[in-house]
């Protein structure tokens, strides 16, 4: 990064923005409020302007910033105002927390001339975000107010990479002061420890039937291409989650995601690289049946911090995520008996993937979610960024679409955070102009963020929604069911017009009822160049089958 060229000059918000165009920031994502006028000041004056992208709820605003980072890797930046202004984002804060997604969140905040006299929006807001950030403070010296900002993008785009609060009392930031810039942040060494690198070669070398786990530190890390190399090289099988899918594209002979209980059954070492050990992996108890945790597990981390410590470890890497795959690549000798072991899993891949074809043509009159799949995954180009915002539908969406390219697939992740649609999609269309973008909303995903299309069509950001509308919720239906016998608050009105909530707000879409009709208003959509919502009835009887509820 290039050092600042002079001073911070006028009020706090012109320096606040200043430092931020100096982190890479292009765009604030923002909800109107007095609080914080003075960095709208600073966004649109001097040249060159920057883009000042206004929502309908904070939490878009906040989720479109996150989305920003999970994409380019660097921090997206979300400008929210006072007191409800930042609550409303709080869920969006804990998600990109959980996600070890880079973002600055800067808060309004009623003035200190006259706190604790009962001001409007008056709170104190940074012990209500220290739990589920980097830090939250607030600055409290309009001289300060620079400084405080380049400290916040710093520490956001550091590993392990998360978000940041800031608030700036609305005094001090419509103050004017002339400072000199900040100093460069110090950079620092995150060499791996030559030993651990070589315990888990080791591990590797020795292993049988070994597995690796790709998760989404190594896109934000910037270690796919070493990742990849390393599998390849080995010829070690590979599972991945999160933004980790695609490291290895669907069609690869390493790929065993659609094999992943065969292999996480019988392997006898697991390392797992860039993602915590948490319910998604079975909390890391591999090996044996039901998760009887005799699999040797190593975990390959950004920062110590991340590292698992509810079980035992037979090896630990720490650091630059590259730099540690390809210390273990360069140690590690390829197992000599892995043959058997892969063709064992190219197997259950491919008797689980004939499967999957079978139920991507269904031709059920009572729509199959997996033929909404069968019929999208046939137009997704290479470069497309497929967005999951929703519980049931969503999971299929998980199974059956394998992204071509890493950092293209984005979800709420662990913290399970409906709404993320519409700001990630935001994200998406601004990050990758030229990428098909795609947002799959279960029903009642669509219900937390829909007024958002709003946005999308007044900033003229073309998304293609596509909704799974089985008119339940479908994640809680069925398992209340099976515990209780019966269920209550579970059911949403079946059909519910969501196309025709997209065309009121000046975008597009239609309702699809019949499995024939799905491909072809699929293709109208991603033609449309508009917002544009593929409302599909589907099959409520046809619900996700799952063997935890994440405990």
């Amino acid at each position: 990064m290039s050092p600042f060229r002079g001073r911070l000059t006028g009020h706090a918000g012109a320096h606040a923005v200043t430092v931020a165009r100096h982190h890479g920031v292009t765009t604030m994502f923002t909800l109107s409020g007095g609080h914080v006028f003075p960095l709208y000041d600073g966004a649109v004056r001097p040249e060159p302007v920057m883009n000042l992208l206004d929502v309908r709820h904070e939490q878009t605003a906040v989720f479109a910033a996150e989305g920003v980072g999970k994409l380019t890797r660097t921090a997206g930046w979300a400008v929210l105002t006072a007191g409800p202004g930042v609550t409303n984002g709080i869920s969006g804060m804990a998600t990109a927390h959980f996600n070890g997604s880079p973002m600055v969140v800067l808060g309004g905040r009623a003035p200190d001339g006259r706190w604790g006299q009962g001001l409007l929006q008056e709170l104190d807001q940074p012990p209500i975000l220290e739990p589920v950030t980097k830090r939250a403070w607030t600055v409290h010296e309009t001289s300060r107010v620079g400084s405080a900002v380049h400290e916040a993008f710093t520490l956001a785009n550091s590993a392990h990479r998360g978000p940041v609060f800031l608030d700036i009392p609305m005094d001090r930031l419509y103050d004017h002061a002339d400072v000199e810039p900040p100093l460069p942040a110090p950079s620092t060494d995150r060499t791996p420890e030559p030993d651990a690198v070589a315990t888990v070669a080791h591990l590797l070398s020795e292993a049988e039937r070994p597995v690796l786990v790709y998760g989404s530190d190594v896109w934000l890390d910037g270690a796919e291409e070493t990742a990849r190399a390393l599998a390849e090289e080995l010829g070690i099988p590979v599972i991945t989650n999160g933004q980790g899918r695609g490291v290895l594209p669907g069609s690869h002979p390493l790929l065993v995601n659609r094999a992943r209980s065969t292999a996480f059954g019988q392997a006898d070492l697991v390392v797992v690289v860039g993602t915590p050990l948490d319910f998604r992996l079975g909390h890391g108890l591999f090996g044996g049946k039901n998760g009887a945790g005799l699999a040797k597990v190593a975990h390959v981390v950004d920062s110590a911090d991340q590292l698992a410590t509810h079980l035992g470890l037979a090896g630990s890497v720490t650091g630059d995520v590259a730099a540690a795959l390809r210390g273990i690549g360069d140690a590690a000798k390829p197992p000599s008996a892995l043959a058997q072991w892969r063709q064992l899993l190219q197997d259950a891949v491919r008797a689980a993937t004939a499967s999957d074809v079978e139920a991507m043509r269904s031709d059920a009159e009572a729509i199959q979610p997996p033929r909404i799949y069968g019929e999208l995954t046939r137009i997704l180009a290479d470069d497309a960024v497929v967005i999951g915002d929703g519980g049931d539908f969503v999971s299929y969406a998980g199974k059956y679409i394998e992204p071509a390219a890493p950092g293209n697939w984005l979800d709420p992740g662990p913290f399970g955070c409906l709404g993320t649609g519409m700001g990630y999609a935001i994200a998406a269309r601004l990050s990758r102009p030229s990428a098909q973008v795609v947002t799959l909303l279960g029903d009642g995903a669509a219900g937390f963020s829909l007024m958002d299309v709003d946005t999308l069509v007044r900033h003229r950001l073309p998304v293609v929604m596509v909704c799974g509308n089985n008119g339940i919720w479908g994640l809680e239906k069925a398992p209340m069911q099976l515990i209780y016998g019966y269920d209550v608050a579970a059911d949403l009105t079946p059909q519910t017009r969501y196309d025709e909530v997209v065309r009121a707000l000046g975008g597009d879409g239609e309702l699809v009822t019949r499995p024939e009709e799905i491909a072809p208003a699929l293709r109208r959509a991603f033609d449309s160049g508009v917002p544009y919502m593929v409302n599909v009835a589907t099959d409520p009887e046809n619900v996700y089958p799952r063997a935890t509820m994440g405990v």
